[in-house]
């Protein structure tokens, strides 16, 4: 009977490490680890995004991860393993929103990152305080910086309230 039970831990045990392995070499997995923006794209959701990106004025001075990651090595791994976990999730359940949305929690990692970033100009606008929700809002004015005026991007159409950002990334 315990030999039984084994073999039979034993194959689940090969069929879930077996299927892991697959998708994430099928999903390109290694090229979410780098900085490149292209690894972004390996969801075709993301090609809007991606070409508009290449056409902004940041384009030469921050990738994806400059804006949508915290720059420090914990919180930035720390992220992007919840990204990919609701990514992967979004994508096998095939239950994600169209357009893609920024979700709250990476709406205040791209605030930070614009206020680190161009501390020396806006300083005085935050006083070090970017957390407070009634501070100025960076996308407010200045919505097409990273991706443009694409209907599926922060500065697009569909940059309405709260309500339709929650849930969303």
């Amino acid at each position: 009977m315990l030999q039984k039970k084994s073999a039979l831990f034993a194959v689940f045990l090969g069929v879930l490490i077996g299927t892991g392995a697959y998708t994430f070499k099928y999903a390109e997995g290694f090229s979410y680890f780098s900085t490149d923006p292209k690894a972004c794209m390996n969801c075709h959701i993301m090609t809007p995004q991606y070409d508009s990106w290449q056409k902004s004025s940041h384009h030469t001075v921050a990738g994806c991860v400059d804006c949508h990651l915290p720059h420090t090595f914990f919180a930035k791994y720390k992220a992007k393993a919840e990204n990919g976990y609701h990514h992967s999730k979004g994508f096998t359940l095939q239950d994600f929103h169209e357009p893609i949305m920024i979700k709250e929690k990476n709406s205040r990692i791209l605030q930070h990152n614009c206020v680190v970033c161009h501390e020396d100009m806006v300083h005085e606008l935050f006083r070090g305080d970017v957390s407070n929700p009634d501070a100025v809002s960076c996308i407010h004015c200045h919505a097409g910086v990273g991706h443009g005026a694409l209907p599926t991007s922060i500065g697009g159409a569909g940059r309405g309230g709260e309500n339709e950002r929650e849930g969303h990334e």
